[in-house]
């Protein structure tokens, strides 16, 4: 995606939108899960990203919780969390990577990864479906300036997973959600030094190798385009 030319990642925006939405209206499905795998650290056995989608008739846990979540906070605010949330970060501007009219990516103080990226709509949004063509020209200058900072980092083809969270695919609507994308990244100090889940962090929680704003400060210097993959 770092080597694409702008309209092409948006084909890629439109494909993963147009096949969803074709799942969502399946009366048995009640969700899908586009999700992107890059790099054999993260099990991708072709040489090229590639990405997926899942549906399944049942809401998988974590949007379970999501929903829950998204739910309680717009039934006391009357506002999506997600919508407030991005403006808190731009407030305070220490985790905001990139932004633009439309879509914020940062790296989010709830941070488990230790490069870590949440991408979301400025606007409560359902699903891929209901983005208009300016905010997906706008998701995939987002997209390409976070897979850049991901691959000058290290200057490697960065490896990471990556998936979009839409708003379950029930009929109903959802003024709750807004749609939003995480990269998990698995490096943590180097190309060869990996972020493992051991221990404690198994069995009590996860901890933090490195801040958010130590995450984001380092990833902000890489917007350049220096690194290509051959």
């Amino acid at each position: 995606m770092p080597e694409l030319e702008l309209p092409v990642i948006e084909n890629v925006l439109n494909t993963w939108t147009n096949e969803s939405a074709k799942l969502a209206e399946l009366d048995y499905i009640k969700y899908v899960q586009v999700f992107e795998n890059k790099g054999a650290m993260m099990g991708c056995s072709n040489p090229h990203p590639h990405s997926q989608l899942w549906s399944q008739s049942q809401l998988p846990n974590e949007i379970v919780k999501e929903l829950a979540t998204q739910t309680e906070y717009f039934n006391k605010n009357n506002s999506p969390l997600l919508v407030d949330y991005i403006k808190e970060e731009h407030k305070q501007k220490d985790r905001i990577l990139f932004s633009n009219d439309h879509f914020t990516a940062l790296v989010p103080f709830w941070a488990v990864w230790p490069f870590e990226v949440l991408v979301s709509a400025h606007r409560a949004s359902a699903s891929l479906k209901e983005l208009s063509s300016v905010e997906v020209s706008a998701l995939a200058e987002v997209f390409k300036q976070v897979t850049t900072r991901y691959d000058n980092l290290f200057e490697i083809s960065f490896p990471y997973s990556m998936g979009f969270h839409q708003a379950p695919a029930d009929g109903q609507p959802h003024p709750e959600w807004t749609l939003h994308a995480h990269f998990y990244p698995p490096l943590l100090r180097s190309a060869t030094v990996r972020k493992f889940m051991v221990g404690y962090e198994m069995l009590a929680m996860p901890q933090r190798d490195i801040t958010p704003e130590v995450a984001t400060e380092r990833l902000r210097l890489l917007s350049d385009i220096h690194y290509k993959q051959h």
